[in-house]
């Protein structure tokens, strides 16, 4: 009896030492793999620190005009103007490049939500640098960042908080950098590469995955519909480029996302401040309603042939009220000059092209 019990302790010591191994199996790859996860998020918050950084630039605003004190983007709701200028090295035109992307974002912070307002590029507005009106793009080109923020502020009576400036580059290289964003495509189109390459992008209609370069010629493209649809398909892709960026899959991913953006951007954003804005899509539940601005095609013909889009403006009085109330902002009474045409056109040092 007494060597039927020793065999049953031995037996149980056996069992109790292979459960302990079992179990030093499961945790030592959980552990190694926490402590690589802790050591890739380290040196991925260090690289991001140093990249993002070197895109911050002081453009002497502490805040803007139409503010009354400084803003924090922890605590306060705030607005960011996304300026996609269309240069590029084989272009070599980042000083004097018209804006080919104007979109005003503003974030409330209480719901979590986003509004985000395409500016056609032909709007025609006062421009403050020149002191008259002309295309809404020709700002960036006359006076670069400074000029299209009062500009911006001028039209929509709404201060720009933040601004982020990036060019085609940037946006190729993330774009790639998550495998592509899933789109539809609305029609078959063929247009230009980044290279300038006349009809080397040929899509099919219908929702597929595009590249970067494949992204960047849907954004631009305008020759089978308009400006207003144009705004409407950068806002959806912005939409899938934040959207997958922010999910696990991309979380490997936020290396080379990091660094596309870092090489290609300047912004006055801090670090500290832009780790405020990545919870916006980091959080979940991200609400976007995006909004164009109405008008109708307006052609001159003197002093010569020029196309310019023309701005509704009860519909643009709308717009401001909806953004002021997402801002939480009290109604501003603006001195704007009038959107509707008048005989003072600033023409552009050269012919604007089609993109």
């Amino acid at each position: 009896m007494a060597e039927h019990n020793g065999r049953k302790r031995i037996v149980k010591r056996k069992k109790k030492r292979l459960a302990k191994k079992r179990i030093a199996i499961v945790l030592v790859p959980i552990l190694l793999i926490c402590a690589a996860g802790l050591v890739y998020f380290t040196s991925l918050y260090k690289k991001a620190e140093d990249v993002l950084s070197d895109s911050h630039v002081n453009d002497g605003r502490d805040k803007s005009e139409l503010r009354q004190d400084l803003v924090d983007p922890s605590e306060d709701h705030v607005s960011i103007l996304l300026i996609g200028v269309d240069a590029s090295e084989i272009r070599d035109n980042s000083d004097h490049a018209r804006s080919d992307t104007l979109i005003l974002a503003t974030l409330n912070k209480s719901d979590h939500s986003v509004k985000m307002v395409s500016i056609p590029r032909d709007s025609y507005v006062y421009v403050p640098e020149v002191g008259r009106k002309t295309k809404i793009n020709h700002a960036h080109a006359y006076g670069g960042t400074q000029a299209t923020i009062e500009t911006v502020e001028q039209l929509l009576d709404i201060p720009v908080d933040y601004w982020a400036k990036v060019n085609f580059d940037a946006f190729i290289d993330v774009v790639d950098a998550i495998n592509g964003v899933t789109i539809d495509v609305p029609y078959e189109l063929y247009e230009q590469n980044s290279q300038d390459v006349a009809n080397a992008i040929h899509l099919l209609p219908g929702r597929q995955l595009l590249d970067g370069e494949e992204a960047l010629a849907l954004s631009r493209t305008r020759k089978l519909d308009n400006d207003i649809e144009r705004g409407k398909r950068q806002q959806e892709i912005i939409k899938a480029v934040v959207k997958k960026s922010a999910s696990l899959n991309s979380f490997l991913k936020f290396d080379d996302i990091i660094e596309a953006v870092g090489k290609n951007m300047t912004t006055n954003m801090t670090f500290s401040e832009m780790k405020n804005f990545i919870s916006y899509g980091t959080k979940g539940n991200l609400n976007f309603d995006t909004m164009s601005l109405e008008g109708n095609d307006l052609w001159v013909y003197e002093p010569q042939k020029a196309y310019y889009w023309e701005l509704d403006a009860l519909a643009l009085d709308q717009t401001k009220q909806e953004l002021q109330n997402h801002l939480e902002l009290e109604p501003i009474v603006s001195d704007s000059p009038s959107t509707t045409y008048d005989q003072e056109i600033a023409q552009p040092e050269e012919e604007d092209s089609v993109y």
